[in-house]
């Protein structure tokens, strides 16, 4: 697993955390700065230890889905993608909690 930071067109900075498989499982916000979604990252890996700090929710199409919240402030830090089920999206969560601590950074930036 891995987190990548890249720069959108429009000039942002995010990160996504991405399976062995290269399935996005966890992605950010924009940030004006490159060295935000770089903290960004490093603050999933730190707070994806604790079961407390992901917040379940429902898409209003139905699909449940999950935010990693920030320990400290409870603001949202990474959204993941949209399950087909429950299970699929707590599986999720089991990988998020087991990979993110280790995950290396990539800056995709520096390739271009």
């Amino acid at each position: 697993m891995k987190f990548e930071i890249y720069q959108s067109e429009g000039g942002k900075f995010y990160f996504r955390l991405k399976a062995s498989n290269g399935q996005v499982i966890l992605s950010s916000q924009g940030y004006a700065a490159k060295a935000s979604a770089i903290s960004g990252a490093e603050s999933v890996a730190k707070n994806a230890a604790s079961r407390n700090n992901f917040e379940v929710k429902t898409a209003a199409d139905g699909s449940p889905f999950f935010n990693l919240l920030s320990a400290a402030n409870k603001q949202v830090i990474g959204t993941s993608q949209m399950y087909s089920s429950s299970a699929a999206m707590e599986g999720g969560i089991d990988s998020v909690m087991r990979t993110a601590p280790e995950a290396q950074i990539v800056d995709l930036t520096l390739e271009k």
